[in-house]
C-alpha cells in the first residue's frame, strides 16, 4: 500500500463537561468523553438493545479548544473528525506500564461541529462549524448563511 489514512469521525453526546487543562507553557489541551450508541431489536424476545460506547476525545487545537471550552457541556451532540492515537505511560502507583487510545485533534488538524438547534446550545451562528487546515486559518460557516435568500427567478 503506498499511502495510509488515520481518520475518525464520530456523531456523539458528551458524558461530561469538558476537562481543561493548560500545559507548561500555556497551551490548552480541553478532554471530551463522548458516548455514541447502537440500537437494535433483539432477534429472540424482540426486546429493543443498546449498546454505548465511550470515546475518549483530545483537543491540541486551540481554536477548537476555545469552543469547546465556551459552548460544550455534558449532554452537547458533537461532530468530531480527528486521528487515532495511542499513548505509553507508567501507572505512578503501581509502576506498571499502561497504554491510552484516544481520538485526537491535532493543533492544524481536525473538525469539531456543535450539533443541535441553537436554543439547546445557546451557540450563536458563526460558531456552528469550526474547521482548522495545515495552513492555519481559521474558517467558520453556518450552512443556512451560505444560501442566499433571493432566488433569481
Amino acid at each position: 500500500m503506498s499511502g495510509s489514512l488515520n481518520k475518525v469521525t464520530l456523531i456523539g453526546n458528551l458524558g461530561r463537561d469538558p476537562d481543561i487543562r493548560a500545559t507548561q507553557n500555556g497551551d490548552k489541551i480541553v478532554q471530551l468523553s463522548i458516548a455514541t450508541s447502537d440500537r437494535w431489536k433483539d432477534r429472540n424476545s424482540g426486546e429493543p438493545r443498546e449498546r454505548t460506547e465511550w470515546h475518549r476525545v483530545v483537543i491540541f487545537n486551540e481554536p477548537l479548544g476555545k469552543i469547546a471550552e465556551q459552548y460544550l457541556k455534558k449532554g452537547s451532540t458533537v461532530y468530531i473528525e480527528g486521528q487515532l492515537q495511542t499513548r505509553k505511560w507508567t501507572d505512578q502507583q503501581s509502576g506498571q506500564e499502561k497504554f491510552t487510545t484516544e481520538i485526537v485533534l491535532q493543533r492544524f488538524k481536525g473538525e469539531l461541529t456543535l450539533l443541535g438547534s441553537r436554543s439547546d446550545n445557546q451557540i450563536p451562528n458563526e460558531y456552528n462549524k469550526v474547521e482548522t487546515t495545515q495552513t492555519d486559518t481559521v474558517t467558520t460557516s453556518n450552512i443556512a448563511s451560505d444560501l442566499d435568500d433571493e432566488i433569481p427567478f
